[in-house]
């Protein structure tokens, strides 16, 4: 049976090295500027950094993946290009692209470096992976979290490009790579600028009804005292639907495959990943560490696999909204 592969977030030093003490086959990172998806203050990896996170894993027989998943814009188009160069140099064990001019880019640039479609690409069908496959030489694509497990397997059983779906982490707005929401509100997307919902657009007031949160200065929710509140983003609000206040998009709930990981491998899926570089060391370590050790039982032995209670818990603990749901993989509507 094929090995699954357990990608993790790193999104700094201390987290890289908790992922790969963990039990990280891969961790990915991203350079400290609008080049990759995860743009925050304080997070992020500068050249000095990047070298010695990839000799932290390498060492340890890990792999080092590097996410440039935003798409440039004509001004900053050098920056862009300049990063895939220094990712070739840095010797990273592949890149995760979205965008097609950066493929044609590095494919051409250094043809030996391995590609990765990053879930910002939004390749939902097999014609669609093929079609980066046959063009750019792409080896793996990462699926957005918008497909039933049959789709997965569809995809799959029509495309000799490796798979990797999302394991534990936040989910997104159903249209993965296209958040036009943060654009609305602040002027910034992940898509360009590397951040969904920036922070300097945050802005919390203290009311007679409650907390608000405001973001670009669009009301996004309303807080009753001592309810827990979440870092604010515009796909988990809650506005008023036909009289009804409530999560109108998204739910601020985490995505967990702990119930099907023996589905997963039986299907030959490449590689499960856990969203997450914005997050601390701590909840790396504690994820990898509950996945490693449910993976490995899974590939054990999958026919008498069952999530342990104390993984579930242990997920929950740091799931958003301290619960979790299989998300659109289980969804019979598709």
């Amino acid at each position: 049976m094929k090995k699954v592969e357990l990608v993790c977030p790193a999104g700094s030093l201390p987290a890289l090295r908790a992922a790969v003490d963990n039990g990280a086959d891969a961790v990915y990172m991203g350079f400290r500027d609008g080049t990759n998806a995860r743009n925050f203050p304080g997070l992020n990896f500068d050249e000095r950094a990047a070298r010695e996170g990839i000799r932290y894993a390498r060492e340890r027989g890990r792999k080092v993946l590097l996410a440039l998943n935003t798409y440039p814009q004509p001004q900053g188009w050098n920056i862009w290009t300049g990063a895939v160069d220094k990712a070739a140099e840095l010797g990273v064990d592949a890149l995760i692209l979205a965008d097609v001019g950066l493929m044609r880019y590095a494919r051409k640039t250094h043809p030996n470096l391995r590609l990765h479609l990053s879930v910002q690409g939004s390749a939902t069908s097999y014609e669609a992976i093929n079609f980066y496959r046959e063009q750019f030489n792409i080896q793996r694509v990462v699926l957005p979290r918008v497909l039933s497990l049959s789709q997965v397997q569809r995809v799959m059983d029509n495309t000799d490009a490796e798979i990797e779906v999302f394991a534990f982490g936040s989910l997104c707005v159903m249209v993965e790579g296209r958040c036009y929401l943060s654009s609305y509100a602040t002027g910034e997307s992940p898509n360009t600028c590397g951040a969904c919902s920036p922070a300097k657009a945050v802005e919390w007031r203290e009311t007679a009804k409650g907390r608000e949160v405001r973001l670009g200065g669009v009301l996004i929710d309303l807080y009753k005292p001592g309810e827990a509140a979440g870092y604010p983003v515009l796909c988990k609000g809650r506005y008023e639907v036909n009289g009804e206040v409530n999560y109108a998009i998204e739910e601020p709930t985490s995505l967990s495959v702990l119930d099907i990981l023996p589905e997963l491998v039986r299907m030959g899926i490449s590689a499960i990943k856990v969203e997450g570089r914005q997050r601390s060391p701590a909840y790396v370590a504690q994820v990898t560490r509950v996945l490693r050790e449910a993976l490995d039982a899974a590939e054990r032995n999958p026919d008498t696999f069952s999530p342990r209670s104390d993984w579930v818990a242990a997920l929950d603990k740091v799931a958003e909204g301290s619960t979790h749901t299989l998300g659109a993989l289980d969804r019979a509507w598709q």
